[in-house]
């Protein structure tokens, strides 16, 4: 009798080992309508999706059709934690009756978000008339902090759904997405990064209100009757920063992530087409940017080609820059990475630029070691044909340097 109570006891141990604990047995899989907190109550709505499970835990965000995917993650007794290495961020959050609620910390960056997401379900449709609102605007801004008078308006539509970006000197914002409603579409965007409320309200005149988080309204006329206005336009980036002296080298002479000091006199650049990016890990458009860079030094290389990133960190970055060995990592940089010293430093590091406020700002140089073309900002893909056309003049302006004649530098 005994020794079957204790055959029974056994079994029935075993059985419930077999089965995994609630959260364990529930399966994050899938997408989820998440939504973190800014500037100190703004609320702002994005598609997040989840896959894998237990130490194989992935996480993404969303930039248009680009996926932002975490570097590593685990999910374990209902707990979330997804690294986002190349922002140096981290989500955390816990499960707790279908909901995930924790933060998202941002590192050096600054106080963590709030985060909150639930599973993933399709708005409903109304039949409610869409006004039509694709195409291309220019939102009069008066005067930006970087001193542009007009941003450019890019907006995708197809029915009630609508996507846009704001592109501005320095680069655009990643694609928002949203629907209309009660007379306006929400647009919304969060991709770790830039995170952004849009409210574009079509009024009766044909333009639209921009709602910016809660910020004062801006007015958007279509590009083309802004300019049969003599509405200011947007800043050229061809234009926006150039240099003191054009007779003058290009001086540059700043540390490697190994300690190095590498600069514009070494041989490896003598006689080079040198392309100088200011950048930093910290910088959105900066992500834009690296891949493009990545293929052009593939491309052009052989022929004399030299790339140099002067990346700008904050203080705790520059002390141990896990986050830019991460970045460079994810976009697979061979080209010259240096480290200056912090964002506020760019005017006294870089003094031969002016109105150089843009991360990223790209100088092209000579082989003379003189710079020939200056471009600020970098627009993304969510620019559409503005990010194609950067392209193809960044290339251009490489082939066309590369295509001159070696010279003598005059570098030092």
């Amino acid at each position: 009798m005994k020794r079957q109570m204790v055959v029974l006891f056994v079994a029935a141990m075993l059985g419930f080992a077999a089965v995994p604990s609630r959260a364990a047995a529930q399966s994050l899989s899938g997408l989820w309508d998440a939504s973190v907190v800014v500037n100190g109550g703004i609320e702002i709505p994005f598609r997040f999706e989840i896959a894998g499970s237990g130490t194989a835990i992935k996480g993404s965000f969303f930039n248009g059709d680009e996926k932002l995917t975490s570097t590593t993650g685990s999910f374990e007794n209902g707990a979330l934690a997804l690294s986002f290495d190349e922002y140096g961020t981290k989500l955390e959050a816990t499960l707790k009756d279908g909901r995930l609620e924790g933060q998202y910390s941002r590192g050096t960056r600054g106080a963590p978000y709030p985060f909150q997401a639930k599973r993933f379900a399709p708005a409903p449709v109304g039949d409610t008339p869409i006004p039509q609102i694709a195409g291309l605007w220019n939102i009069q801004v008066g005067k930006s902090s970087k001193g542009e008078a007009a941003w450019q308006l890019i907006v995708r539509q197809s029915g009630a759904e609508a996507s846009a970006a704001i592109l501005r000197v320095d680069g655009d914002t990643g694609t928002l997405t949203g629907t209309y409603h009660d007379g306006k579409f929400v647009l919304s965007h969060f991709s770790g990064a830039r995170p952004l409320r849009l409210e574009l309200t079509p009024a009766s005149d044909g333009t639209l209100s921009v709602v910016q988080n809660k910020d004062n309204p801006f007015t958007a006329f279509r590009a083309d009757q802004a300019r049969a206005k003599g509405l200011p336009q947007p800043s050229d980036p061809s234009r926006f920063t150039s240099v003191k002296d054009p007779t003058e080298p290009f001086r540059f002479s700043f540390p490697d992530l190994g300690g190095r000091l590498v600069s514009n006199t070494d041989d490896k650049f003598r006689g080079k087409v040198v392309i100088v990016s200011i950048s930093g890990s910290w910088c959105p458009n900066c992500h834009d940017e690296a891949p493009f860079l990545g293929e052009l030094y593939k491309k052009y290389r052989s022929r004399g080609l030299e790339i140099v990133s002067l990346s700008f960190e904050e203080e705790a970055q520059l002390k141990n820059p896990v986050r830019l060995r991460a970045f460079m990592k994810r976009y697979g940089i061979e080209y010259t990475v240096l480290i200056p010293g912090e964002p506020k430093e760019l005017a006294d590091r870089v003094p031969q630029g002016m109105n150089l406020s843009s991360f990223p700002t790209t100088f092209f140089i000579g082989r003379d070691g003189r710079v020939r073309a200056v471009h600020a900002g970098f627009p993304g893909k969510a620019s559409g044909e503005f990010h194609t056309q950067a392209k193809e003049e960044t290339t251009s302006t490489v082939e066309r340097l590369l295509a001159e004649p070696a010279q003598t530098s005059s570098s030092k």
